[in-house]
């Protein structure tokens, strides 16, 4: 009998610890309808990691595909080798190199800057080739719909969005977007039920309801700057804005629509892209304040933690440069990007910010890496998720 008290006595002393419990995963996200879902709730980029390339791309050639916006051509560099293997002649001001949502064509946006000849030229991956232009007004960039239906069209110098057929490039219809003017860059929720477009000329953000298809809102920067290039963070929460006039990255709370942080980089801060492993992202900093700057500037490449939200390295381009906008190889290893007052391509190592040049021509802009992984593509030089 004692030893039965005793030994409940010691059991109620000693009752063990409750077995540790795993973290609750982050709950699904609700996405429009047709758009694919999040894979990893916290990394919206995890969809495209090293390695991850899809069925899609299968049989595309490994290129990277350059812009000259002043010699109207568009130059090819096989990446393994670093050498230029094909160049054609394009629209007028080719702009960007845009993969279609279903990564089956590359677009140039041939925007014809203050003329009214603007076209759309399509390449063929698995060939490298171009095809017949189609005539579109003033495609200066070009996104997706994040459910592919669409693609929309960024008429800068009339301020709107124009959503066409993704295939044809047929019209659809039109949104006016008042007060941004300049209207260029743009990133989308991690839903996809809104998009945050930047406003180039007017200092400000416009907020766009993807659903309903209308203006939110507008928000102007508190720098009164020249925003660029918008990426969200992995984890939906934050979108970075990239500021030439403020060199620096402006924090945007995208729910709230409202400015909340300001990280600062280099002079001429321009483009944005996410590592592969979604842990950092590169921004390219074009080393001047002004649309046509000089050759051999203080241009650089910062390193942001997107944990910390803080520079973690800096990246010098030796005897100057301009690197502006480009993207990073399908295994994330190297960061193409165009040099755009130097003529010229820099390949900046990813482990070490080693930086090596490919000669092109005329002032390139938009470039892309292809294949890139990834299920679909929202835009511009492969926003990829």
């Amino acid at each position: 009998m004692i030893i039965r008290i005793l030994a409940a006595g010691f059991a109620l002393c000693f009752t063990p610890l409750a077995t540790p419990q795993a973290p609750a995963a982050a709950p699904a996200v609700d996405v429009v309808p047709g758009m694919p879902p999040v894979i990893e709730p916290g990394n919206l980029y995890s969809g495209a990691r090293a390695g991850s390339l899809s069925a899609a791309v299968a049989g595309a050639l490994p290129r990277v595909y350059v812009p000259n916006l002043r010699s109207n051509d568009v130059y090819v560099i096989d990446p393994s080798t670093r050498k230029v293997v094909e160049r054609f002649k394009v629209g007028t001001n080719p702009q960007h190199i845009v993969p279609s949502w279903d990564l089956q064509t590359l677009w140039v946006t041939n925007n014809a800057e203050g003329r009214t000849d603007g076209s759309l030229t399509p390449i063929d991956p698995k060939t490298a080739k171009p095809g017949k232009p189609i005539k579109v007004d003033d495609p200066y960039n070009m996104y997706f719909t994040p459910d592919g239906r669409e693609a929309i069209v960024v008429a800068e110098a009339h301020e709107r969005l124009d959503f066409r057929d993704p295939h044809s490039m047929a019209l659809n219809s039109s949104l006016k977007v008042a007060g941004c003017k300049g209207i260029n860059h743009a990133d989308f929720s991690i839903d996809g039920r809104y998009a945050i477009f930047t406003c180039e000329f007017s200092g400000a953000l416009a907020k766009i309801d993807m659903v309903q298809r209308r203006v939110i809102g507008l928000l102007k920067l508190s720098k009164g700057g020249m925003p660029q290039d918008i990426r969200v963070t992995p984890d939906g929460q934050r979108f970075l804005v990239a500021d030439m006039m403020a060199d620096g990255t402006f924090i945007v709370d995208g729910a709230g629509f409202k400015e909340v942080g300001f990280i600062a980089t280099g002079i001429g801060t321009h483009g944005l892209y996410p590592s592969r492993d979604g842990t950092h992202l590169y921004v390219a900093n074009r080393g001047s304040n002004r649309i046509h700057g000089k050759r051999h500037g203080p241009g650089s490449v910062s390193v942001i933690d997107f944990a910390t939200l803080k520079v973690v390295q800096t990246w010098p381009i030796p005897g100057g440069g301009s690197p502006d906008m480009g993207n990073v190889s399908a295994d994330g290893r190297q960061l193409w990007l165009s040099g755009r007052y130097d003529d010229v391509v820099y390949v900046f190592d990813t482990d070490s910010g080693a930086v090596s040049q490919v000669a092109v021509g005329m002032e390139p802009h938009g470039l892309t890496v292809w294949p890139q992984p990834g299920r679909y593509s929202l835009g511009h030089t492969g926003n990829m998720r």
